[in-house]
């Protein structure tokens, strides 16, 4: 893990909080409520290239 990255407890904080906006957006508004997040978070990480990293590595193995 690198400097910047959750332990195992904050990773699964992460998960639940997740799993429950996802189950509060609803069937209807999961997509939107995902595009939503990964954008703010996009924006948070301010570095297009390190997201695409995250894009690759999220497409692997689905």
């Amino acid at each position: 893990m690198g400097p910047n990255t959750l332990s195992i407890p904050g990773l699964e904080q992460v998960y639940d909080a997740l799993a429950t906006a996802i189950d509060a957006a609803g069937p209807e508004k999961t997509e939107l409520f995902l595009v939503k997040l990964a954008l703010l978070n996009a924006n948070a990480l301010a570095d297009p290239a390190v997201f695409q990293v995250h894009i690759d590595a999220a497409l692997k193995d689905l």
